[in-house]
């Protein structure tokens, strides 16, 4: 790839959305949509169904196009199972709509929708994600879609026509084949929802009990002159006899819902997961029926693959302890967050680390941004850049001095969090340009303090030694002594990351011999490693750790001279 219009996705989608709206509604607003189910915690592989059509929304706006973004919130889904940690007594409300739902224990929101929502919103809010929310309670409830439900009813046999070409082929797919996918798909409007039909015919509407509440209905009659609607209830046995003209609780099934939403909306450009690439998914059979019954067009937009985290194989909205948003910028800052999905390609997966990789992770972050500051990064990489950065609209928030994530998470680990501690060592880094407040180094220090109070293993945090290992500093040889008193008469004139990083690399090549400019050779690197597992043996008692500047300067000088010599 030669340049940016080749090599950055985000621009060529939108390129194809823009043509695409004008061909389709020349001078309307373009709509670009998501669909998020509140049907349990919001997860980063959710996080791709809106931040595929965000970036690219965001594009056109930057190019002075008007272009919405919507998320219908699926939140009149049925209430499909109690999720791991929630109370069994909850099960009594299986089959009711999401909003109808009691919330979880303490949550402070009236009902189980609204309390996932609130978190995904807040933390789209923090990414700079601008939308616009559609509640389907509000519109089928409302009547909005009056119309589409009756059109739906009186072409219930072409529909029918439209799902057989597809139930006969009895396909294999993708959630049959790949457990990621359907457990990542899980929660979503898509998943194991029945299409309409039934003993009694086939009908595209699913009305809710007005007894209890719940979809375990049957239609067993419809006449579409009266728009007279029979019904019964298959966990209560309420039975009822309706006008669907007036009649505002149920909703369609989902393989015309979808579609219906895109003729409704106008939707233009709407990505869809793998789940809804084989024959017979939603994706395809809503392409013909937006068509055929609602005289729409299908969106164009790309199948996205799923996004994991390092160290867990899936994610899963039904299980406890996902990854969402929030929990991921606990750990990191948005543009990072942001970055992630704007680097990749939609049909690219991915994984969000939330162990030590996210150490080499901010490291390539922090490259990066020297990089395009100097007009070096390549220009796609310039370009993910600047979109994890702002948007159309803001600027994301950044830290001031943006210190390198692993020595702040070193710092943290060494101090537990403990913030004068944490003060006395930053300002300590750089003595010419000393940290004076911790809020310089926000939000990245909170960041990386979350990560080393709460994410790094408790057999990998750091304790210094209380006391000198008297025993291991009597078992040195004369060399190991050398190297030692070396470092120590050294600790004055080197106090400050720079120069004590030079220190502890610049022992070794004394002891050998050689000046302080040498090249690394192999035996230089073995010289050196020796002398590092010394120094964290006598100073953490282990043989790895924080890297061994952090550690002198977080560790004080006087208290590294005790335990490095006894005394």
């Amino acid at each position: 790839m030669t340049s940016s219009v080749e090599s950055d996705w985000v621009s060529r989608f939108a390129d194809e959305v823009i043509a695409e709206a004008d061909r389709r509604a020349p001078g309307k607003p373009i709509v670009c949509a998501s669909g998020l189910s509140p049907s349990g915690p919001i997860h980063l592989g959710n996080l791709r169904e809106v931040m595929t059509p965000h970036l690219v929304a965001d594009e056109i706006r930057r190019r002075g196009r008007e272009c919405v973004h919507i998320i219908s919130w699926d939140d009149y889904d049925r209430y499909r199972k109690v999720p791991a940690g929630i109370d069994e007594a909850w099960a009594e409300h299986i089959g009711k709509p999401l909003t109808a739902v009691p919330a979880p224990p303490g949550s402070a929101f009236p009902n189980w929708a609204e309390h996932y929502k609130a978190a995904m919103i807040d933390s789209l809010a923090e990414l700079g994600v601008v939308f616009r929310g559609i509640s389907q309670t509000s519109m089928y409830t409302s009547g909005a879609y009056r119309d589409q439900i009756l059109l739906a009813m009186r072409q219930r046999a072409k529909i029918d026509e439209i799902l057989g070409r597809y139930r006969t082929k009895a396909p294999v797919s993708k959630r049959e084949t790949d457990e990621a996918a359907a457990e990542a798909a899980e929660g979503s409007g898509a998943a194991s929802e029945d299409d309409g039909g039934s003993a009694t015919g086939y009908y595209p509407y699913k009305p809710y009990c007005t007894a209890c509440n719940k979809d375990l209905t049957t239609v067993t009659a419809y006449d579409d002159e009266t728009t007279e609607m029979s019904f019964t209830c298959g966990a209560c046995g309420h039975s009822e006899t309706v006008l669907l003209k007036d009649f505002n609780h149920g909703k369609l099934v989902w393989k015309v819902d979808w579609p219906m939403r895109w003729s409704y909306e106008g939707v233009v450009f709407e990505p869809s997961g793998v789940d809804h690439s084989s024959p017979g998914s939603s994706f395809v059979v809503g392409g013909q029926i937006v068509k055929e019954v609602f005289d729409g067009e299908q969106p164009i937009g790309p199948m996205y693959a799923f996004v994991g985290i390092v160290g867990m194989a899936k994610m899963s909205s039904s299980k406890g302890g996902v990854p969402t948003p929030a929990d991921a910028m606990r750990i990191m800052e948005a543009p990072l967050l942001r970055w992630l999905y704007a680097r990749r390609r939609p049909n690219q997966s991915f994984k969000v680390a939330f162990d030590q990789e996210i150490q080499r992770l901010y490291d390539e972050w922090d490259s990066l941004a020297a990089k395009a500051a100097a007009g070096t990064a390549p220009p796609a990489d310039a370009i993910a850049y600047d979109r994890a950065r702002r948007t159309a609209e803001i600027e994301l928030p950044v830290t001031p001095r943006p210190l390198p994530y692993r020595m702040l998470a070193s710092v943290a680990d060494i101090t537990t969090g403990e913030p004068t501690q944490m003060l006395r060592i930053l300002h300590e880094i750089d003595p010419a340009r000393p940290i004076e407040s911790l809020d310089e180094v926000r939000p990245r220090l909170d960041k990386a303090t979350a990560w080393a109070t709460g994410q790094l293993p408790v057999d990998q945090r750091t304790r210094v030694l209380d006391k000198p290992d008297l025993e291991l500093l009597d078992s040195l040889g004369a060399d190991q002594r050398r190297s030692l008193d070396l470092l120590l008469a050294g600790l004055g004139e080197h106090w400050s990351l720079e120069g004590l990083t030079t220190l502890v690399y610049g022992v070794p090549k004394q002891m050998l011999g050689l000046p302080m400019d040498v090249k690394p050779t192999a035996e230089l690197k073995a010289v050196q490693r020796t002398f590092f597992v010394l120094l964290y043996r006598l100073l953490v008692g282990k043989e790895t750790g924080p890297r061994l500047p952090t550690l002198l300067l977080a560790t004080g000088a006087d208290r590294v001279r005790v335990l490095l010599s006894g005394s």
